[in-house]
């Protein structure tokens, strides 16, 4: 990195080089002197009104200050002047990111890497849940489901979107039985289709996968769909459940033909529990009627599931009806337990990417978080993230993230999942019939 003392010189006696000034402002950047920085690439501008690089200089300030808002105005005035430049298309897809719009966030990246194939990151694309556009097609492929106005009349705001994930089980730390499993229940069959075939065994069927929330359920269907390269769609109950009497049974029922017309295909349905309800509790409700659709689905009695891998995720399993963990259904139920050691490790490092983080140690604080989930970690991050930041404002400088701040940020929280399997333990010790629970017992060091 050029040094600071000499850069400073070398202005002193050519204030008006422009060059030196965004040299001079990037060294700053190095060592977070951001408002340094932020001077002098404002007197670059001064120099010249028009310059782009100087532009995005102040809105990466902007972007360390915290002031995100801000910061996506500056990259679009660039982009309003100067609509190839990716790398104002890069940083506007790390302030979506910032923001948790992911899928603004990946548009804007592969927009950049569409003008300059230069601007590829890996530690990004790892973190992107969408994939580049198609080159024939730039708008992903939607099947719209039916509201309660009219037979024939769709509802706009209810879509389902397949994706094509760029994960792999290579970005999902641990699980290693997990993936063993679902590698036999799903990947092996659509790999080796003959072989199966002549065991009888065809490719398809369903992998419920419960555990504490916040573990990486949802990555790990993400994962499973990358591996095979297969479509994924995920399903949430607000687009099937509708207020009209048959109205969400057709909305299931449309889910599915999407993926049968587009498999390989995997849905997911996060938060199953409440499309799988128990209907013993249900008695007399209309909900009975979509379980039982639900349950045909599956069974591929409404048309063939071959080649449809479906995959559920519950926090309540106990709340399911017993139907759906009947074989050819939800066959294999795994256990997500919260990430081990080397996951948080990974975890660690993957949180830390975006922030101004330094001495990291990912695997002494991954030794500190012991049953901590994924979300009780980016909980962490965002504490010791906000500590820094208040004194940040009160100095008027960025406060660099340290280890001690994220060590006390440790301890002031508590891992979300001890709730959770304080509920699991009574039922996986009063209510095991079958030994369903048992994972649950092995994992809290609990002997029947």
């Amino acid at each position: 990195m050029p040094d600071i003392e000499a850069l400073r010189a070398a202005i002193r006696v050519s204030p008006d080089n422009v060059p030196l000034l965004i040299l001079y402002a990037e060294a700053c950047l190095g060592e977070f002197q951001v408002e340094e920085a932020r001077k002098s690439f404002e007197r670059a501008l001064a120099v010249d009104e028009n310059h782009a690089g100087a532009q995005l200089g102040i809105a990466r300030c902007l972007h360390l200050a915290g002031d995100i808002s801000g910061a996506v105005v500056r990259a679009e005035g660039v982009l309003a002047k100067h609509p190839g430049e990716a790398t104002a298309w890069l940083l506007l897809s790390r302030l979506a990111m910032a923001e948790g719009r992911e899928k603004e966030a990946a548009e804007h990246y592969w927009k950049a890497v569409g003008l300059d194939k230069g601007m590829r990151d890996e530690s990004i694309e790892k973190d992107l849940r969408f994939p580049p556009p198609e080159p024939e097609s730039e708008e992903p492929e939607r099947v719209r489901v039916f509201s309660g106005r009219g037979s024939d009349e769709p509802d706009l705001d209810s879509i389902a979107e397949l994706e094509r994930p760029r994960l792999s089980f290579s970005d999902v730390g641990g699980m290693s039985a997990i993936k063993d499993e679902i590698r036999m229940k799903i990947i092996h069959p659509l790999k080796n289709a003959e072989l199966f075939r002549a065991y009888g065994k065809s490719a398809g069927g369903g992998v419920l996968l419960y555990g504490p929330p916040g573990c990486g359920k949802t990555l790990l269907a993400r994962a499973t769909a990358g591996e095979i390269e297969a479509n994924f769609m995920a399903i949430g109950i607000h687009q099937i459940l509708d207020m009209y009497l048959g109205n969400s049974e057709r909305n299931l029922h449309g889910l599915f033909e999407l993926a049968r017309e587009h498999a390989p295909a995997v849905l997911f349905f996060d938060e199953v529990d409440a499309l799988a309800a128990d209907r013993r509790d249900l008695r007399q409700s209309a909900g009975r009627t979509l379980i039982n659709q639900f349950l045909a689905e599956m069974d591929g009695s409404v048309s063939s599931n071959e080649n449809v891998l479906i995959i559920a995720a519950t926090n309540a399993p106990w709340h399911i009806d017993p139907a759906f963990r009947r074989p050819g259904r939800f066959d294999r139920i795994l256990f997500v337990p919260p990430p081990d050691e080397d996951a948080r490790e990974a975890i660690i490092g993957v949180l830390a990417k975006s922030k101004p983080v330094t001495g990291l140690d990912g695997r002494a604080l991954a030794k500190r978080t012991k049953d901590f989930s994924g979300a009780d970690l980016k909980a962490m991050f965002d504490l010791a993230t906000e500590k820094c930041l208040a004194r940040a404002m009160r100095e008027g400088r960025v406060v660099p993230i340290g280890m001690a701040d994220l060590t006390a940020a440790a301890r002031d929280l508590k891992p979300t999942t001890r709730a959770w399997f304080e509920s699991a333990k009574n039922y996986a010790i009063y209510a095991n019939q079958g030994g369903f629970y048992d994972d649950v017992l092995q994992f809290l060091g609990i002997r029947r």
